[in-house]
């Protein structure tokens, strides 16, 4: 065999396998599954306001969650307490779970169906919402998904 002819077969060879490496790892499933989305809001309570905080969530915060959990826009709720929370960190974590996030029209769609049940209209949500600023603070907003493993 002449050098060339070597040299040509070594190449293919090498494209070859190149090509059987990749094709494996394309192969192989990635190791984890996309699960639900969770929105996580971080709250600062002022000095004084936990009990009035506390009633809020325990009502009104609980009914519009129950309410929307019962259309099924979310799949749950919950509140987290920050034990251990140092400074600068929010004292409670409010978390919704939802199986995905909504598109602009069918949050709009939402958004009426709320305000009926509601009864209630923009102005007053706002101004009930900005009420709320004289004993808690919203630090920070975050919207992560769930990776669940792969089995």
């Amino acid at each position: 065999m002449t050098k060339y002819i070597r040299k040509t077969l070594f190449i293919l060879l090498l494209g070859l396998s190149s090509t059987l490496i990749v094709s494996n790892a394309f192969a192989q499933e990635w190791p984890f599954v996309e699960g639900d989305y969770w929105e996580v809001t971080g709250i600062d309570i002022h000095d004084g306001g936990s009990l009035k905080y506390s009633k809020w969530l325990a009502t009104e915060w609980r009914k519009n969650l129950d309410f929307s959990k019962s259309k099924g826009w979310i799949k749950d709720y919950m509140v987290l307490a920050n034990v251990h929370g140092r400074v600068g960190e929010p004292d409670l974590y409010l978390i919704r779970v939802m199986e995905s996030v909504v598109s602009g029209a069918e949050g709009e769609k939402r958004q009426k169906e709320y305000q009926e049940w509601q009864s209630k209209t923009i102005e007053e949500m706002q101004a009930e919402s900005g009420n709320r600023a004289e004993y808690r603070e919203v630090m920070s907003s975050k919207l992560l998904q769930h990776l669940k493993f792969r089995d």
